[in-house]
């Protein structure tokens, strides 16, 4: 059973019709004392860092997800759950969940050419093997909506990038912890194949 983190961000449905499409038993709850005890995790949202940290206290879900990544349980995070398992997010000055050492940072952009937030779909490179990339090859694309990036402290973290003014990290993790800063539910075969992967993993 998969447990999609409910924290009132959006795209939990979406992240759970990828899941049903998939035919992978899941769930959305807000119950620190599910999430605690999950066989496995999807911590999604799309919104600002410092409400989404606001209401995970509030719920008692950031320690949960604490927890949860002590025990060893798989972890996927995706868009605002890529960037608040860093240490701190430069939207709001929001310190974070600092499950993954490193900082979020905001796109400062030299090409007027270029819009933030950087939206729509984009390739993706994989840096380095991880069994959540299996099967997907570089230059799959994968849709993105977003105005910070996730910088981990140590570069062996990263697992994959993405170009947009200069290369930046897409895919972060440690562990039994992944996390990717576009969104999977939105992106098709190869977003699908991620999820798929998880469940595996």
């Amino acid at each position: 059973m998969i447990t999609i983190i409910d924290y009132k961000a959006g795209n939990l449905t979406s992240v759970k019709r990828g899941l049903d499409h998939l035919g992978l038993p899941n769930q959305i709850s807000a119950d620190p004392q599910v999430v605690s005890k999950a066989e496995r995790l999807i911590f999604p949202g799309v919104g600002q860092a410092s409400a989404a940290m606001r209401v995970l206290q509030e719920r008692g879900l950031d320690q949960a997800i604490r927890t949860a990544f002590q025990r060893g349980t798989p972890i996927l995070g995706i868009c605002i759950g890529c960037q608040i398992i860093l240490d701190h997010s430069e939207e709001g000055d929001t310190p974070c969940l600092g499950l993954l050492p490193g900082r979020c940072l905001r796109f400062h952009l030299d090409d007027p050419a270029l819009k933030i937030p950087h939206m729509g779909w984009n390739a993706v490179t994989p840096t380095q093997a991880h069994p959540l990339l299996a099967h997907l090859r570089p230059g799959n694309e994968f849709y993105f909506v977003h105005s910070y990036y996730p910088q981990p402290a140590d570069p062996a973290t990263i697992y994959a990038t993405c170009d947009y003014g200069g290369s930046f990290p897409v895919a972060i993790g440690k562990d039994n912890l992944f996390a990717v800063q576009f969104h999977t539910e939105k992106s098709a075969a190869p977003g699908l194949q991620l999820l798929a992967n998880f469940a595996k993993w």
